[in-house]
Order: C-alpha cells, then structure tokens, then sequence
C-alpha cells in the first residue's frame, strides 16, 4: 500500500470534520507540517473542532482566508484503508462523511494531551468497620478485577459520594495511584489456556487457522447447533490471530452477554481484553480508542459500533450471533455491522467468521453460492444433547379465559421442579400487557406522543411506550371517560405470565429476565449470573434469553406463543420466527441432562412450526430462499426503504407524493418506487413518518439512483429524510 503523503508547514490541505457539512474544508498545514491520515484540531469559526486530514486541499477558497490547522493530535493517524472504510461506508448507505467520521471519533478527549491522572483500585487493606456505602464500593472493584476507576467514575458506579471512596484509600481499601490516562491492555497469550477439541471442532479450527496464516481476505459461516462449541473454535482463530502479530475484534449482540465472555477470554489467553459498548465509562473509551490505534489492545470484545475502532493491524473480526437483528442501526447512521465486517475486512485483508446456529438467509445465500466458506458443527460438545422438540396444539387443551401456560406445560414444569432442574417460559413481549382497555368507552391507552398503545409494566407501576420511551404513572380512571375502576390488560406480557406462573408454582423461585427491569448493564449481568448458577426454578424471559447465555440447570423451554412472530407482513417474518424458535428451545440441555422444548400454538401445522419441530434447517432454509428468489426480495434482489417525517403532516404527504411523481432516475434501473403511505407507526416523539419502499434488481447500481433521485429535493426547516439500505424492520 502507498505510503501516506507528507504535507509540509503552511502547505495546503483537506479536513474532513464532524461538522455537519457537505464537504472537506482547506486548511494550512500546521507547524511542523501533517500526515495524511493525521488528526488534527483546527479553527471552525469562534470554536476549535476535531479533523482529519483527508488529502490535499481543493484550492477553490481565497489563499487569503485560509486559517492554519491549530495542532496535530497526540493519536496514531488514521490508516488509508480507515478512510476508505469510511468512504465506502458512506457511499454504501448514504450517508454524509462527517456522520461516518462521528461514528469513528466516538471518544471522548482525543484532543487532550497526555497527561497523568490519579485512578483507584482494589488496595490491600481493610476497613475499620463496614458500612453499606463501603461495600458497594468494594463490589464495584471487585466485580470489574483489575480495572481501575477515576474517582467520578468509582463514585457513581458505587452509588455513594466521593468521600466514602477517600475514606476506604485512608484505610488501604482502596488504592490511590498516579498512572498516565492511557495505557496499553495486558499482552494476550495465546497459548496460554488451550482447550481439548472435539475431532469437528478441531477440524473446523484448522481450516479457520489456515484462513488466518494466509493474510487474505475471506469470510467464514461458522454453523453450529446451538452448545457445539463455536466459541471455542473461534478462540483458535483468535489465537493464530495473536500468532501473527495482529489484532482480533469480537462482536457480541447483548452487553449481558460480555460478563461470561469476558471470563472466558481471560481463562483462554490469560488476560482480559478491551471492552467496548455504551457500558463502559468515557475514560476507558479513550483509552480503548487510543490504544487500538497504538497496537497496545491486541482483543476488543465489543457491540457494534466497535467496528469503527482505529485498528492498527486487524487481523480477524468475529461476528457472533451474525443473524441477530440488534446488528442492525435503526437511529443515526443506518448500517448492518455483519455487512459492514465484511467490507471492513476486505479493506484490510482480514478474515471474517459468521457464527450462529440460525444463520441469516443473506449469510446462508452467501455461502450456498460459494461467496462464503460453510464450516458445519452439527453436535453439541461433550455429553450434552439436542433437546427434544415437540409442539402443544393449543386448540385441544383445556385453558381457561386470561391464562397461558396450557395445562400439558404446567405438568412438565412441575416435573421439573421435582427433579431440581430449571424450566423456562418465554414470552417474546415486554412488560404486563401489551394493550390497556377502558370496559366502559372502548379507549385504548396511547402514547401522547407516537401512534402506539401504552404497554403496562406493572412491576414498575408506570405505562410506558415502546417507540419513543415516554413513561406515565398507570391511571386509576380512564383519561377519556374519566369512569374509574374500568381499565383492563388485554394480552400476555412477560410481568403477567410471571404472576400466572407464581399462582401456578408457588413453591418455586422465579426470576423474570428482560431489559426493562434491569436498571444498568452491570445489575442484567448479576441477574444472569445468578440464575446460570442456580438462584430460581423457573425463569420468565423474553427475546433477551435467546442470545448465547448457559444455563447449565435448564432442561425445559416453553414458548407460551409461538405463533406470535408469524404475524404481519414482515418478509423476515418467518426467518425471524425459525430463527427464535431454535436459539431458545437451544437453552435446553446444555449440559449432561436431556433437554425439552415445548411450543404452544394454535397453527400447529404452519409450515415454520413443522420446520422447527423437524429440525430441516436446510430444508427450511431452501425453501425460504426459492420464495424470496421468486418475489426478487433480499438476498436476491436490492430494497431500500425511505423514511421522512415532519411535525406537520401535511408537508411530510407533500414531499413522499412529489418524490413518487419524479421518479425517472430510478425507473432507468427498472427499480419499483411503492408508496407514499403512513409508516406502520405513523407518529413517534410527535414527528409524522410516512415511508416509501424502493425495490430493484440485484446487480441495479442502487445507491447512485437512490442519490440522484432524491438529489432533486432541497429537503428544508423541520422535514427529514433517511435512507435505509436493506431494511431490517418496516416499523
């Protein structure tokens, strides 16, 4: 690769910035001059902003107004496949390079030069006596080992003021260092806690390991049975990774899955990687930032904003869970993090593996047609089982009026409960109910907000809205009759199918497991932890249970509605249903005990129910794709959704039928332009949406129709308009 271009002292150059611009700006190079690549901090106008160096400048400004860049930042330059990673990424979904450089700076004081900082860690010593406040701070430092904390940070994890913190560092507590803000993680071994493989496992490692020694790009789907032991064949890659000098990014879809991970990256290499996600505090953000581009954190284990990391020598990019929808950015910038590995990797020559035991129609197409190499391991490790499968055809069971968990179900929990063992019932909806009824007008309680129902959460007594957050105290009388006593749950939420299962099985410890009642990533992790060794009988859980946790007590899953997905006109519907399904029953006999799985439905004979109780993925699979070869829908065919809103509904109609009128930039690719018609949810935090759906053959250059198509509007004052290459969701 050319080396990066030297600008010297005053010499002209290009800054891209996070401003919210259409184009580089001309600065003059600072003193000392500036790399390519380099980051910079530069005058934008009474304020100083962050840059980089994107080439040299344009030269269509007057000389004489042309400021000089400030200073070059204390960093590592931005590498030129960095930049065309960003460029690339932009060009794919869309989206403006400053938006894209924001997703790559998202570190807190990258201008701030290098400086020492007192931070506080676990000490020797022990208190003279213990209070509350003081043992939560020493949890804190236990629970995150080695890690050491600012006293901002240490304070508002515990929960208690910064003098408790001085008071345990008087005591010896708690230690009290200078050290510099930033330095590199722990060195990796990785020959440190190799495990024993299983004759497939080993085989798979072999041919992920001869991948990696190439140097080449490629990308690898790792198909698994759910607890074949992917995780431990991927850790070999990671290791050759560390063997050849070169870093190894690990993408999780759920925070609470990182705790267990974590521990076993540390078992397996002998020290703890670097963690990336909304979780972590600020000041280790910077530090992950800097040191990713020093070569100082050799793992990042991450979510998916991660990919955006200033890698110095990327190696590997393991994609975890690869069908998971959480990969997918709704808000912001509108990218897929299993696609964008892909290119990341190409760019770098680096190698990908996609791992799942369900795996995304796009990833199996890939691999079907030979883009993809398919490693396949098809039985669980060790003396574990696939569990057995069998559906509840609820239309023959006798269940009275408001209940769910049919009587054929509540016979194999309390078996379960006689054996010891751990049952879990999963429901694939939040909170109590999802609709509130007045008995006595008819009203539906919604959001104020948004065009969607308020769903009750009654373990935190408050209604809340699912679309943009809004939360309000539940109502004693109906806010539209004002009759009071009249308001009814209508339908199963996780909350209620917890107070049936209670009435049910009152001997029993329940634990329910979603999102909503876990105040911070840290108390999700505990709750997990706690159930993984054994603290409830039976769990109430919903989508968050199906994301790689071990449970190593359960042997019987029951999904209460598995019908539920099938609903709707979503054309992932039925992928995202099979998917589902099997990740959950999955959760069933991880361990030496045979495993159940129990599937309530009133369609007993869908096509996706029989699929799932057959265990044909392939079939299934195969299947799936001759439908969506058919219809020309993704993975074989081009969608891309757009989505405008606007407080005044009129101007939003105005703007989707004008762009539906001028379409011919789009119909010269044959491309197909439906709508404009209200989004399935029509109003959300106040704005009106209102969606257009662009469909176009596979090989159409789609991007650069979609460009000059809506490159025709001046999109002006309170109208916004978004670009969703492959849509995820239809909401």
């Amino acid at each position: 690769m050319d080396e990066p271009e030297f600008f010297d002292e005053g010499a002209l150059i290009g800054v891209l910035t996070t401003q919210p611009l259409d184009r580089v700006l001309d600065y003059k190079a600072p003193a000392g001059g500036c790399w390519q690549g380099s980051f910079v901090e530069v005058p934008f106008g009474p304020r100083k902003v962050l840059g980089v160096v994107w080439g040299g400048g344009r030269g269509d400004w007057d000389p004489a107004k042309v400021r000089a860049a400030n200073r070059v930042l204390d960093v590592a330059p931005m590498r030129r496949e960095m930049k065309e990673f960003i460029e690339k990424s932009a060009q794919y979904t869309l989206t403006a390079l400053p938006n894209m450089l924001r997703l790559a700076t998202r570190a807190p004081g990258l201008s701030d030069p290098p400086s020492m900082r007192k931070v506080y860690r676990l000490g020797d010593g022990t208190p003279d006596r213990m209070t509350e406040a003081r043992t939560r701070v020493l949890e804190v430092l236990q629970e995150f080992g080695g890690l050491s904390f600012t006293l901002k940070e240490l304070s508002e994890q515990a929960g208690v003021t910064s003098s408790v913190v001085k008071g345990l560092v008087k005591q010896g507590a708690v230690a009290e260092e200078d050290t510099p803000r930033d330095v590199p993680f722990p060195k990796m071994d990785p020959d440190y806690g190799a495990k024993e493989l299983t004759p497939e496992q080993a085989a798979a490692s072999a041919s992920l390991r001869t991948g990696i020694q190439s140097r080449s790009y490629g990308t690898t789907l790792l198909r698994g049975v759910t607890g074949s032991g992917k995780t431990e064949v991927y850790l070999e890659a990671i290791a050759e990774t560390l063997r050849q000098g070169r870093q190894a990014l690990v993408l999780l879809p759920e925070i609470a899955l990182t705790a267990e991970f974590l521990t076993r990256i540390e078992a397996r290499f002998g020290a703890k990687p670097a963690e990336w996600h909304s979780g972590v505090t600020m000041t280790e953000r910077r530090r992950i930032w800097k040191m990713v581009g020093q070569g100082g954190a050799e793992v990042v284990i991450g979510a998916r904003s991660a990919l955006f990391l200033p890698f110095r020598d990327l190696g590997l990019i393991v994609v975890d869970e690869e069908h998971d929808t959480s990969y997918k950015q709704d808000d912001g910038v509108l990218y897929n993090a299993r696609d964008m590995a892909v290119l990341r990797a190409s760019l770098c020559d680096a190698r990908v593996i996609l791992a799942s035991a369900t795996p995304s129609l796009e990833s199996w197409a890939n691999a079907d047609a030979g883009k993809y190499e398919r490693l396949e391991l098809a039985s669980r490790y060790g003396p574990a089982v696939l569990p057995d499968m069998r559906v509840i055809d609820m239309r023959s069971e006798d269940l009275p009026a408001a209940s769910w968990i049919s009587p054929s179900l509540q016979a194999a929990v309390r078996a379960r409960l006689e054996k010891g063992e751990q049952s879990l019932l999963f429901i694939n909806r939040r909170g109590y109910a999802p609709v509130t009824i007045c008995r006595a007008c008819g009203e539906q309680i919604g959001c104020d907000h948004c065009d969607a129902r308020m769903v009750e959460h009654r373990f935190l007594k408050r209604l809340l809205c699912h679309q943009c957050g809004e939360s309000k105290p539940m109502p004693e009388a109906c806010p539209s009759c004002e009759v009071e006593g009249k308001l009814a749950p209508v339908g199963p939420g996780v909350e209620r199918l917890a107070e049936e299962a209670q009435a049910h099985f009152p001997e029993a410890r329940l634990a329910v497991l979603s999102s909503d009642l876990f105040g911070s990533a840290r108390a999700l992790k505990e709750g997990i932890r706690a159930i993984a060794d054994g603290g409830a009988d039976v769990i109430i859980g919903t989508q968050l249970v199906a994301k790689g946790h071990n449970f190593p007590l359960l042997t019987l899953v029951g999904v209460i509605d598995a019908d539920l997905g099938l609903q709707g006109s979503d054309l992932r519907a039925a992928e995202r249903t099979f998917q589902l399904m099997r990740q959950v029953a999955g959760r069933a006999g991880r361990s030496a005990r045979k495993g159940a799985a129990m599937l309530q439905s009133f369609q007993p004979e869908h096509p996706v129910i029989r699929a799932i109780l057959a265990g044909d993925e392939e079939g299934f699979w195969s299947a799936e794709a001759a439908q969506r070869r058919d219809a020309g829908v993704p993975p074989y065919g081009r969608m891309a959704g757009i989505i405008l809103s606007s407080g005044d509904v009129q101007q939003v109609f105005d703007l989707g039928n004008a762009l539906a009128r001028q379409d011919a930039p789009l119909r010269r690719i044959g491309a197909q332009v439906f709508g404009p018609a209200p989004a399935p949810v029509a109003r959300v935090r106040g704005r009106h949406r209102v969606r257009l759906l662009v469909k176009a053959e596979k090989t159409a250059p789609l991007q650069s129709a979609l460009a000059e198509w809506i490159g025709q509007f001046k999109i002006r004052g309170d109208l916004r308009l978004s670009v969703d290459i492959d849509p995820q969701s239809f909401y």
